[in-house]
């Protein structure tokens, strides 16, 4: 539970898969998109988690693929809400890049481009078995996914 120590290629393939959409969305923002204004604890949790998450990710031989137990129904779970989460940011990308559409659910998530990574990473946790990623997850779900869920609060007043 504690982990392994070793390079995962899985974590690098999931941090690819989250770090290259958001690059191009530095370059293709909603319009009216700011960050002023964000809760500064959730902010803290958020760059903790996303510092956390991105390490482990990495650091744990953990999350590699093996399948030779029931845990990897754990992996496939993970890897359908990764692909979600991609499916999101083709749907973004071919908005009209509103906020509306920034702050979209897609299959009845609530703002999936922030809730999608962190299930994934959760059942990425849970597959390997890892207690450092079960709470860096954690951590920055309640960043990532409170500051986005205030972001849309906003967006409906």
């Amino acid at each position: 539970m504690l982990g392994h120590f070793g390079f995962s290629y899985v974590g690098a393939i999931y941090l690819v898969m989250l770090f290259v959409p958001n690059i191009i969305w530095s370059k293709h923002q909603p319009v009216g998109y700011t960050s002023d204004g964000e809760n500064r604890i959730l902010s803290v949790f958020e760059r903790i988690g996303e510092f956390a998450v991105t390490c482990t990710a990495l650091i744990f031989s953990d999350f590699n693929i093996k399948l030779d137990s029931f845990w990897s129904l754990w992996l496939l779970i993970s890897a359908i809400f990764m692909l979600l989460y991609e499916i999101y940011w083709i749907r973004y990308f071919r908005s009209q890049k509103m906020l509306e559409d920034f702050y979209s659910s897609l299959l009845g998530i609530p703002v999936a481009g922030a809730t999608l990574p962190v299930i994934s990473f959760l059942m990425l946790g849970i597959y390997g078995k890892n207690i450092w990623m079960l709470i860096s997850v954690i951590i920055l779900g309640i960043g990532h996914i409170g500051i986005h869920l205030g972001h849309k609060k906003q967006l409906n007043k």
